[in-house]
């Protein structure tokens, strides 16, 4: 797992500036527009301000995106462009090292977009606490999600073009309606119970409570870790066993 998690590194590494733009972009452009300029005429949500309110969504926006995307078109072209996987296999290394390492490559990615997101916020006038760092663990989760995610796609897809299917209908809707951008507790019921346990919504809620020390509710806190846990496990083990069957194929 290592192994492969140290390869892309280095690859990585050697494309460092316009990877952290590509991913980076998106967040960044929302955090301007709708921070700076939709914000000025929004009312406080929550007791915040509309730029405090979406600025730790956001953070957990970028680690989506960078995983996500590192773990469909960066490890599709691994897998059928370049012939990486197979030369891999060709080592001591099985099936489910080389889904792991890339799962866990695809995680740290995510996780680098999100803490650069976080520190750059203070330009932007938001100052999570200190405790915000607690959240790390929960990024690097949220990472494994998509990237599982990303590479449940890459063992089924036949070409670049079927990305474009899981970018339109599963990473834009979770940007979109999973609590970034409005509060969930807006929303009636059965509709809020069903955007509040998509993935990112879980991380976009502990992202927001830790960033601003409002722990108040331990259940539900706990809730939303156990849950975020049950995902990364769920989409691990998928993605590696779709994958060990496209790589057997």
């Amino acid at each position: 797992m290592f192994q492969v998690w140290y390869r892309n590194l280095k690859v990585w590494l050697k494309h460092l500036q316009a990877s952290l733009i590509g991913n980076l972009g998106q967040p960044f452009l929302f955090l301007l527009a709708m921070g700076y300029g939709l914000g000025k005429s929004v009312p406080e949500i929550e007791g915040m301000t509309y730029l405090q309110f979406i600025a730790p969504g956001l953070v957990a926006s970028a680690v989506m995106y960078s995983s996500a995307f590192e773990a469909t078109y960066g490890s599709y072209t691994r897998l059928s462009t370049q012939g990486t996987f197979e030369a891999i296999l060709m080592t001591p290394i099985s099936v489910y090292e080389l889904a792991l390492g890339e799962i866990m490559w695809g995680a740290t990615k995510g996780l680098v977009a999100g803490l650069i997101m976080l520190l750059t916020l203070p330009l932007f006038g938001v100052f999570p606490l200190v405790s915000y760092v607690s959240v790390i663990p929960i990024l690097f989760l949220e990472g494994a999600i998509f990237a599982s995610m990303g590479l449940i796609m890459t063992a089924i897809a036949t070409n670049y073009d079927f990305f474009n299917y899981f970018t339109s209908l599963v990473i834009t809707p979770f940007f979109l309606f999973s609590g970034i951008f409005f509060s969930l507790d807006a929303i009636t019921s059965p509709l809020k119970e069903a955007l509040s346990v998509m993935p990112l919504a879980n991380v976009v809620i502990l992202s927001r409570n830790l960033c601003y020390g409002k722990v108040g509710n331990v259940e539900e806190m706990l809730f939303e870790v156990i849950l975020t846990i049950i995902f990364t496990l769920f989409f691990g083990a998928l993605a590696t066993y779709l994958l060990k069957k496209r790589l057997i194929q």
